[in-house]
C-alpha cells in the first residue's frame, strides 16, 4: 500500500513538471519575436532585425558611441582625431588596436591598395570632413605621397608613433563593418544568433529568420543615369558583405574631371578605374570585407580578379564597364 501511494505521489509530481516544463515552452515561444531597430550612425543610416525576446536599442546605441569615440575622423575629440593632430600621448583602446591591426594585415594581403593613411589625400580630393574640393596635379600629389603607407605607423605600448606627424589615418573604409562586427559580437553574447545587421549597404548575417528560411539582401546595379534598380536578390548563409562604389560619391573638378571618393593609395589620385561596383562575401568580420571592397576598387578589374583566385574563399559581384563602354558583371 505505502509502494502505492509514493507511486502515484511520484506520478504527480512528475505530470506537474511536464505541465510546468510546457507552459515555460509556451511563454518562451510567445516572447520570442522579431525586433527591428533602425537608425543613424557614422553619416549613414543602420538597419538591426534580430530574433529574441527583448529590445537591445540602449546597449547598441552605447557601442555605436564607442566605436566613433575611438575612430571618427568626423569627431573632433575622438582618439583618432586627436593622433591626427599630433597627440602622441593618446592610449588607444581595443577598437583602435584591432582595427588598426586589421588594416595592417588587409594592407599586406592587398599589396597596399587598402591604406588609412590616405587620408590627407581623401581631405584634398574633398570627400573627408573639410570638404576641401581641390584640383591636384601631379606635383601637389606627390608631395601628399610621402605621408602615405602604412608601414610609416606603428602600435608602441598601446600608442600610435608616425613616421611624419602630418599622417592622417582614416579608417572610414572599415568603420561601418567594424561597427556590424561589434553589434553582432555583442548580439551573439546574449545567446542571439539569427540576426541581419546593416549599416550603410554593409551586412552580417547570422542564422534565419523565423520562418526557417535564410536572409536575402538585393545586390544594388549602379546605373550612371541616376536611377535605382538591382542586380539580384542573394542569400546569407554566416556571412558578411559589403559594397563599394563611386557612381553616386563623386565630384566634377573645375577642369571638368570627375572625381570618385575612392582614392588609389599607390598613385594618390581620386581617378575612377573600370569598376563601378565590388561587392564582397565571405565567411569573414564584415570589417574585412569591408575593407577589401574599398581596395578592389582602386585595384580595378584585373587586379581585382587575380585577388579572387588567390583568396577562393572570397567571393564577388564586379560591376565594370568594358573597352567599348558597355556595363557588364562579374560573380564567382
Amino acid at each position: 500500500m505505502y509502494f502505492c501511494v509514493y507511486k502515484l505521489h511520484s506520478m504527480k509530481k512528475l505530470f506537474f513538471l511536464l505541465i510546468l516544463v510546457g507552459l515555460l515552452a509556451c511563454k518562451k515561444t510567445e516572447t520570442v519575436k522579431l525586433i527591428k531597430l533602425k537608425g543613424g550612425v557614422f553619416g549613414t543610416t543602420y538597419n538591426i532585425t534580430y530574433v529574441a525576446d527583448k529590445n537591445h536599442q540602449q546597449s547598441i546605441d552605447s557601442l555605436f558611441y564607442l566605436v566613433n569615440k575611438s575612430l571618427s575622423t568626423y569627431i573632433p575629440t575622438s582618439d583618432i582625431s586627436k593622433i591626427n593632430k599630433g597627440d602622441s600621448t593618446i592610449v588607444v583602446d581595443e577598437m583602435f588596436k584591432e582595427v588598426f591591426k586589421k588594416s595592417k594585415r588587409i594592407y599586406a594581403e592587398t599589396n597596399g591598395f587598402f591604406d588609412p593613411t590616405v587620408g590627407n589625400l581623401v581631405n584634398v580630393w574633398g570627400f573627408g570632413p573639410k570638404k576641401e574640393k581641390k584640383d591636384l596635379d601631379s606635383v601637389q600629389v606627390d608631395s601628399l605621397m610621402k605621408y602615405v603607407g602604412l608601414p610609416k605607423v606603428s602600435l608602441e605600448k598601446g600608442k600610435i608613433k608616425k613616421q611624419f606627424p602630418e599622417i592622417y589615418l582614416d579608417f572610414n573604409s572599415i568603420a561601418k563593418g567594424y561597427g556590424i562586427d561589434v553589434v553582432g559580437r555583442f548580439l551573439e553574447s546574449k545567446k542571439i544568433n539569427n540576426y541581419l545587421i546593416e549599416i550603410g549597404g554593409e551586412i552580417r548575417a547570422r542564422g534565419k529568420k523565423p520562418n526557417n528560411k535564410l536572409w536575402a539582401v538585393a545586390v544594388e546595379d549602379p546605373n550612371q543615369d541616376g536611377t535605382q534598380s538591382y542586380e539580384k536578390v542573394i542569400t546569407l548563409d554566416n556571412m558578411s558583405m559589403a559594397t563599394s562604389g563611386n557612381y553616386r560619391k563623386y565630384r566634377i573638378g573645375k577642369n571638368g574631371q570627375k572625381y570618385v571618393h575612392t582614392v588609389n593609395p599607390i598613385t594618390g589620385f581620386a581617378i575612377e578605374s573600370n569598376l563601378l561596383s565590388a561587392s564582397v562575401i565571405a565567411p569573414a568580420d564584415c570589417a574585412d570585407v569591408d575593407a577589401y571592397a574599398t581596395a578592389f576598387m582602386a585595384m580595378g578589374l584585373e587586379k581585382t580578379l587575380e585577388f579572387t583566385k588567390k583568396y577562393p574563399q572570397i567571393k564577388v559581384i564586379l560591376i565594370y564597364l568594358n573597352s567599348e563602354g558597355e556595363i557588364l558583371n562579374y560573380s564567382n
